[in-house]
């Protein structure tokens, strides 16, 4: 290298600062105990979301994914603000900070 060259570390992206908040329907709220909750995810996506609300609610374990099809267990809805994900990028659905997602089970609702 010539005098003056410098080499830098590659950049590496920042941490994402990313809240929401996750509400339950039916039996995911009885379930849980909870009505809604704040969330820092660590992932980037639904999917990614979902990994870790079953995670950290054990009850809901299969009730959100359908892990052989890698798709949403039965016919549960998941909408980011009032949009249903599906009509989004699906499970692909970026996190974006102050989204509000609501769960509801597939025997809840019309």
């Amino acid at each position: 290298m010539g005098a003056g060259t410098r080499t830098y570390k590659s950049e590496r992206p920042l941490p994402r600062d990313v809240q929401l908040e996750c509400v339950f329907f039916g039996p995911f709220r009885e379930d849980t105990g909870e009505t809604a909750t704040e969330w820092e995810p660590n992932g980037e996506t639904v999917h990614d979301l979902l990994v870790e609300l079953e995670a950290a609610y054990p009850v809901l374990e299969g009730r959100l994914l359908d892990d052989e099809e890698g798709s949403l267990a039965g016919k549960t809805v998941v909408t980011k603000n009032k949009r249903d994900v599906r009509h989004l990028d699906g499970l692909g659905t970026e996190l974006e900070d102050g989204d509000v997602y609501r769960l509801v089970p597939s025997v809840y609702g019309g």
